[in-house]
C-alpha cells in the first residue's frame, strides 16, 4: 500500500500507509493543547487520513486542514472507563478501518493499556503490560519503580492524613513540590491544581486543609533552580523495548516559571541522559512513546526523573531526526509494519509554544536564570501553534486564549509572586 513522501533534513524518504488512519484520543476540558496539533500535522503531511476527539467544533485541533474529521465528545475524565471505551469503539465503527490511536493524556493512555483486549478489534497501539502505565502516571508509582530499579529521583513522602502532612511539615526543608498521586484522581478530586511548589510550612498547612482524610498527593524535595537544570526524553520503544528513535533536549523555559509547560526548549545531544532512558525502559519492559521529564541536580550530579508520561509530549515536534522521523511518525510506522529509518537528531532545533513562551521569557529575565546547555542560536525552529501550510490553529488559538488566557496567566504570575505556584494540570 502506497503513501506519499515526505522528506526529513537531507532528502531522507519518509513513507507512510495511507490505509491506516490515526485517532487523536484526550480525557479532559483542554482545548488549548498543541500537542495534538503536532500529531495532526505530523501525520497529515504525510498523507494520513487523521481524525480528533475535540471538546467543540471550534478547537485549534479541530480547525487544521489535516483533520479529515473532529468527533466532539465533551469529556472530564471522570466517566466510567467502560463507558469510555464503548464510545471509543463507536468511534471507530464510524472511521470504518483499523486505526493508530494517539492518546495525548494519562488518562487516555491508561484506559487503552487497561482495556487493549476490547480495544483490539478496530485499533492499533503498542500492546504492554496493561497494569503498568497507570503505575507510570501514578507519582507513588514512579517512584517506587525508580527505587526499584536505580534510577535517581527527587526525595519524596506519601502523606495518608493530615497528622502525617503536620509531621512532615516539621522536618522538610522548603520549598518543597506537591503533585496530584494519580492519573483521573487529578480530574476526580484534584489536591492541587498541578504540580505546586510551596514555599514554608504555614502555605502546606493551609492547603492541607483541603486534602481531606487521605491526601492524594505526593510531597517532593523541591530541587533549587540555581543548582539544576531541566531535561527532556522523547522516544519510540517497539514490542521488545528497543528504541527506534530517542531524543534529549534541555527546556530553557517553562510557564509557569522553573515548573511548568514547556514554552522554549532546544534539542541537545545527550548520550548519558539517552543511555539511562533506554535501560529503564528496557528493565521494565515499556512499549510505546514516552515523554521524561528530568532535572540535573548540579549537587550531586544525578540526573533525577520527575515525570513519567506514557505517551506523547505535547512538545514531541520539537524532536526529529535526520531522516524526518518524530515519536508520533516512528509510531505510526512500526504500528503499521513499516521500517522507522533512523538518523541523528537535529541538534539545536528549537521549540516555542507562542502563547505562553512571552510571558515566560519575561519571567526569566527578571529572575536572571540561564539554561547553560542551551545552544547560543538555533539550527531551526518548530512553532506550536503558526504554521504557513496550516494557519487556522493558530489564529483559533488567539481568539480562544486572547481573554481567558491573560487572566489565566495573570493569575498564576500572582499566585507565584505570593509564593504558591500552581504549575500545569
Amino acid at each position: 500500500m502506497g503513501g506519499p513522501v515526505a522528506r526529513g533534513a537531507r532528502n531522507a524518504p519518509v513513507q507512510a500507509d495511507r490505509s491506516v488512519p490515526g485517532l487523536v484520543v484526550k480525557f479532559g476540558d483542554y482545548p488549548l493543547h498543541h500537542g495534538g496539533v503536532g500529531a495532526i500535522r505530523s501525520l497529515g503531511r504525510l498523507g494520513v487520513p487523521m481524525y480528533a476527539i475535540t471538546e467543540d467544533r471550534c478547537t485549534p485541533a479541530a480547525v487544521s486542514r489535516y483533520l479529515r474529521r473532529a468527533f466532539v465528545w465533551p469529556t472530564t475524565g471522570t466517566e466510567e472507563p467502560e463507558w469510555l471505551v464503548e464510545r471509543l469503539l463507536r468511534i471507530g465503527r464510524e472511521i470504518g478501518r483499523p486505526t493508530v490511536l494517539i492518546p495525548t493524556d494519562e488518562e487516555a493512555a491508561v484506559l487503552i493499556a487497561e482495556h487493549q483486549e476490547e480495544l483490539a478489534a478496530r485499533f492499533f497501539f503498542p500492546r504492554v503490560d496493561g497494569k503498568l502505565p497507570r503505575r507510570l502516571a501514578s507519582k507513588q508509582g514512579l517512584h517506587e519503580l525508580c527505587v526499584e530499579y536505580g534510577i535517581a529521583s527527587p526525595a519524596s513522602a506519601f502523606p495518608q492524613s493530615y497528622e502525617e502532612v503536620e509531621r512532615f511539615a516539621e522536618r522538610a526543608r522548603f520549598p518543597v513540590v506537591a503533585k496530584n498521586r494519580e492519573a483521573f484522581e487529578r480530574r476526580r478530586q484534584p489536591a492541587v491544581n498541578g504540580t505546586t511548589r510551596i514555599a514554608d510550612r504555614a502555605g502546606l498547612l493551609r492547603l492541607a486543609r483541603g486534602w481531606g482524610e487521605r491526601p492524594g498527593v505526593i510531597l517532593q524535595e523541591y530541587l533549587p533552580r540555581e543548582d539544576a537544570e531541566d531535561w527532556i526524553v522523547h522516544a519510540y520503544f517497539d514490542a521488545d523495548s528497543t528504541p527506534l528513535a530517542l531524543f534529549t533536549g534541555v527546556k530553557v523555559r517553562s510557564w509557569p516559571p522553573h515548573a511548568g509547560m514547556t514554552a522554549n526548549a532546544y534539542v541537545v545531544d545527550n548520550p548519558e541522559l539517552a543511555d539511562i532512558a533506554a535501560r529503564f525502559i528496557k528493565q521494565i519492559g515499556f512499549s510505546g512513546v514516552i515523554d521524561l521529564d528530568l532535572r540535573f541536580d548540579r549537587r550531586d550530579g544525578q540526573y533525577k526523573l520527575l515525570d513519567f508520561n506514557p505517551r506523547m509530549g505535547a512538545q514531541f515536534r520539537l524532536f526529529e531526526n535526520e531522516a524526518g522521523i518524530d515519536v508520533v511518525r516512528a509510531m505510526h510506522l512500526d504500528l503499521t509494519g513499516r521500517p522507522v529509518p533512523e538518523g541523528e537528531q537535529l541538534a539545536g532545533r528549537r521549540y516555542i509554544v507562542e502563547n505562553i513562551d512571552l510571558p515566560a521569557l519575561l519571567a526569566y529575565r527578571r529572575s536572571g536564570y540561564t539554561t547553560p546547555h542551551a545552544p547560543a542560536r538555533a539550527s531551526g525552529t518548530e512553532l506550536a501553534w503558526l504554521a504557513g501550510d496550516d494557519p487556522l490553529p493558530f489564529v483559533t488559538m488567539l481568539a480562544r486564549f486572547v481573554r481567558p488566557g491573560a487572566k489565566h496567566l495573570y493569575q498564576l504570575w500572582r499566585t507565584n509572586r505570593l509564593g504558591n505556584t500552581p504549575v500545569r494540570p
